[in-house]
């Protein structure tokens, strides 16, 4: 078993810039990690997502052919995986081999149950023996059959709604890329029970961490003030000077602010991520605007920009210590490489869409590797002191909303960017999203606050999987 390392160190080791499943054209924005990065989730802190991929054939089987070549048909699919190894880098097929018959998987019980998931790919007839012993196991498990794999799948939709298929998932399709999909819920699966958030916060939120560690492994630690501000003194005046010139350099504007508080806002961007270095952390949320305000010790500078930096680098900055909004983060990001959005929305009915506006903004909506979205440095709007960026999203972007409510129970909704309105209303950051559904059904269904996460493309399907897989209950909330 791999031997858990430092973020930085596996930063730097998986530094090939890859595009994951992103892309790989557009300019590298500042703020994201300078080589590239393979880390695709804030959850994960060096450690590999673990799967077992497993070839289901058997010997006797006629259909669709009865000479079928098994080995053959193995060397097929590694030159597919080949294909995909830039989006799998952070995966270990720990378990990868054929499997002819039930009883060759007895042996193999221990080890799947330590695995993040299973990977099935179905060659032939006559596998559903070998599949019920699998999935006596009780693992997250995907089943992959392109066509004229068999006829199992005429019994693949009986087979999810008893016990023993609770945890089942197919993938029925001759697109191979969708190998590397299927592996998505597994790595958020993992990404949680690695992931380390930090709060600052004089709040107490000890029940939700509780209940947090116990459904999914994730640790929230409460971190204090002075902390922060020692993190703050001890970052270089020369390194956030240096970091203050590139985000100007980048921005199409600067607005309100003047150098002198970008300075401060990037010197206190830096002690983030040498905090998320020190405490092995990788998200950061920090009661901005309650409990840190208002006494002798202060945050040296709003952390909307320092956020927004951990973003686009594959890390997490989660505004107001809302911790809902931070788990959902590490979802959205582990199944999509992108982060999350974090709202306040408004609804227009006129055009049956919903604003989302936060003055805080992530450059790179895209994943640390995609292109960048254009940027203003501007001050935080209802304070009218601080800086932000006010990023300008892509307009016909498609985009998921969601927020993970409690340890069972996932709200979302998808929709397409129509605007990203530039106006003196509202948070600094804002996109107009042409609701998928009813804005009309989507506000009178509304609960549990303000607060979402949106990320870039529909990942329906993906977070559909990794609620059946954690007994999570999804809610569509615009139908």
């Amino acid at each position: 078993m791999d031997k858990e390392i430092n973020r930085r160190k596996f930063l730097q080791i998986t530094a090939a810039g890859s595009a994951l499943f992103l892309g790989s054209s557009g300019i590298l924005a500042f703020g994201a990690n300078p080589g590239g990065s393979r880390l695709i989730s804030p959850g994960c802190r060096g450690t590999k997502v673990k799967v077992a991929r497993i070839y289901m054939g058997t010997s006797h089987g006629l259909w669709p052919e009865p000479r079928m070549d098994l080995r053959k048909e193995i060397r097929f699919y590694e030159s597919e995986f080949a294909k995909l190894k830039d989006e799998l880098a952070d995966v270990e097929f720990v378990i990868d081999r054929l499997i002819t018959s039930a009883e060759q998987v007895g042996p193999l019980k221990n080890i799947l149950k330590e695995m993040d998931g299973i990977l099935l790919i179905h060659f032939n007839m006559g596998v559903r023996p070998i599949l019920d012993e699998i999935l006596s196991v009780g693992k997250p498990t995907v089943v992959f059959a392109v066509p004229y794999s068999g006829h199992g799948w005429t019994g693949f939709g009986g087979l999810q709604k008893q016990p023993l298929g609770a945890k089942m998932e197919c993938m029925l399709t001759s697109d191979y890329k969708q190998l590397a999909v299927a592996i998505r819920p597994f790595r958020t699966i993992h990404h949680l029970r690695e992931a380390r958030i930090l709060n600052l916060s004089t709040r107490s939120f000890k029940s939700y961490a509780e209940s947090m560690k116990s459904k999914f492994g994730t640790d929230i630690k409460q971190i204090g003030l002075e902390q922060v501000v020692d993190a703050y003194n001890s970052v270089s005046d020369s390194r956030a000077k240096a970091e203050t010139a590139q985000w100007i350099k980048e921005a199409s504007e600067v607005v309100e602010p003047s150098r002198a508080d970008i300075f401060k806002s990037c010197k206190l961007a830096l002690a983030f991520e040498d905090m998320l270095d020190q405490e092995d952390a990788t998200v950061m949320t920090i009661d901005c605007y309650g409990t840190m305000w208002d006494k002798t010790i202060k945050l040296p500078a709003y952390p909307c920009l320092g956020f927004t930096r951990l973003n686009n680098m594959g890390l997490g900055g989660i505004c107001e210590s809302d911790l809902r909004c931070a788990m959902t983060h590490i979802i959205l990001q582990g199944l999509s490489g992108k982060p999350g959005f974090i709202s306040d929305p408004t609804v227009d009915e006129s055009n049956n869409s919903i604003i989302l506006a936060h003055c805080l903004g992530t450059t790179k909506m895209d994943g640390p590797n995609g292109p960048a979205d254009p940027y203003k440095i501007r001050t935080v709007m209802e304070r009218r002191e601080g800086v932000v960026p006010q990023v300008f999203m892509r307009k016909g972007q498609k985009v998921t909303q969601a927020l993970l409510v409690g340890t069972d129970n996932l709200l979302y909704f998808t929709g397409d960017i129509i605007d990203a309105p530039d106006i003196e209303r509202g948070c600094r950051t804002k996109i107009t999203v042409k609701v998928d559904g009813d804005a009309e059904k989507l506000w009178k269904n509304w609960s549990n606050g303000l607060h979402r996460q949106t990320c870039y493309g529909d990942i329906t399907k993906e977070l559909g999987s990794f609620c059946k897989f954690k007994e999570i209950g999804m809610v569509n909330e615009a139908i």
